[in-house]
């Protein structure tokens, strides 16, 4: 049952306006916990919760790919206990959400390195990859070990490879075909790219994909970007006039 401010938000959001691929940093789940005298794990636990409640509201609003910044090349450095906590989290995830998410008719797919993962991790993301493979509702497209860096990297050696032994050559390559080279192949660029938490940067998230996205920062840490936070976003993202370098 939607609440009153929901249902007044949704009212405003153009249905015919919807952005088709929304792309999310969730960040500040550390933050929240501190202010809260809880360990950072708790911050963790409570931002899982925002991505069910998340993923749910983009397919109410048919929206057609959601990209989510889980966990990025340069996690590793974090505290071990907390690294390990996050991959026991995603596991936790998986088990308990699978299920909903499939029959939501949600495809899953990944982009990043996910065989650098914990053998127990990586075995439940390529099960849920497996589970979810012919679903066609939405792409929940997760970064696990992603970098934007790396990926454009990746993806350069990849087409050399493909020169060398002949199966590209070097003219043929354009913005098209290089796309088909990274872990977004197949996927239209990001429309809007929500960032909670006060942080104004991109952290080396999609970088090659965001070159004309929209984006909608916000002091909200993510364990409190809640519903009707994504309808605001969708809400403002529709105030603008998208001139991809026209006028």
């Amino acid at each position: 049952m939607e609440n009153a401010k929901n249902i007044e938000l949704i009212n405003q959001i153009d249905k015919n306006n919807i952005p088709e691929h929304v792309a999310i940093i969730m960040d500040g789940n550390g933050r929240w916990a501190k202010k809260r005298f809880l360990p950072r794990s708790a911050g963790h636990h409570e931002g899982m919760k925002r991505v069910i409640e998340i993923v749910e509201t983009a397919e109410k609003l048919d929206i057609k790919y959601l990209s989510l910044y889980a966990f990025s090349t340069e996690n590793w450095k974090r505290p071990q206990e907390e690294i390990d906590n996050l991959m026991k989290l995603l596991i936790q995830y998986i088990k308990t959400e699978l299920d909903r998410i499939h029959k939501n008719n949600v495809k899953i797919q990944t982009m990043g390195d996910i065989s650098k993962l914990p053998r127990a991790s990586r075995e439940e993301v390529e099960r849920a990859i497996k589970t979810t493979k012919d679903n066609d509702k939405m792409i929940l497209n997760i970064g696990l070990n992603y970098g934007g860096r790396d990926e454009i990297i990746w993806g350069i050696k990849n087409i050399l490879e493909d020169i060398k032994m002949g199966n590209i050559k070097e003219e043929e390559i354009d913005e098209n075909l290089f796309s088909d080279y990274l872990y977004t192949k197949g996927l239209p660029d990001p429309d809007l790219l929500i960032r909670p938490s006060g942080e104004l940067r991109l952290s080396n998230f999609m970088l090659y994909q965001i070159a004309y996205t929209e984006f909608w920062f916000s002091d909200i840490l993510w364990p409190d970007f809640k519903e009707e936070d994504f309808y605001r976003a969708i809400i403002d993202y529709q105030k603008r006039n998208r001139r991809f370098g026209g006028i």
